[in-house]
């Protein structure tokens, strides 16, 4: 993939919804859902769009939230978006998770230049930070494709509105 267009798709990884990320089923591509945030003229929230990260040979997620706050977000209560205002901690159940301050692309990768050199096709390595979670993938191509609106009770609260 050419690393203008490849930056150029990154930047629409920044201050968005994440709803979901992880191995598609085929186990050989990575998946961000994402919720772009609404319309500011009309006020309509986009359709989810997924980026696949194909050829995807290295993914790694770590938390990005410190001890603390899992120290007293261990409670199974913060796993629904339903919960008393009592409860201190970080709600899990919210179910996604801002893109802030996103992703960026890493020139100068070893890691997708070994990978280069062994498979005969372009890598690249991504970072991705969220308020939850810090993603690095290692991949070859990218591609985004728009997804069908969720239905209302579909598993997830829309975070925008």
């Amino acid at each position: 993939m050419d690393v203008v267009k490849l930056q150029q798709a990154l930047e629409g990884l920044f201050d968005q919804a994440l709803l979901r990320h992880g191995f598609v089923d085929y186990l050989r591509d990575y998946q961000l859902v994402i919720l772009p945030m609404p319309d500011p003229r009309t006020g309509t929230t986009p359709a989810p769009l997924p980026y696949l990260f194909r050829y995807c040979v290295q993914a790694t997620c770590t938390t990005a939230l410190p001890a603390h706050t899992w120290g007293v977000s261990l409670d199974e209560r913060l796993t629904t978006d339903e919960t008393d205002v009592e409860l201190d901690g970080y709600v899990w159940g919210v179910n996604w998770q801002c893109l802030y301050p996103g992703a960026t692309l890493i020139t100068v990768s070893p890691t997708a230049r070994s990978w280069a050199a062994a498979i005969g096709i372009d890598f690249h390595e991504v970072r991705i930070e969220t308020n939850v979670h810090d993603l690095t993938l290692v991949f070859s191509d990218l591609t985004i494709e728009e997804l069908p609106r969720p239905s209302p009770g579909h598993g997830h609260q829309s975070p925008v509105q």
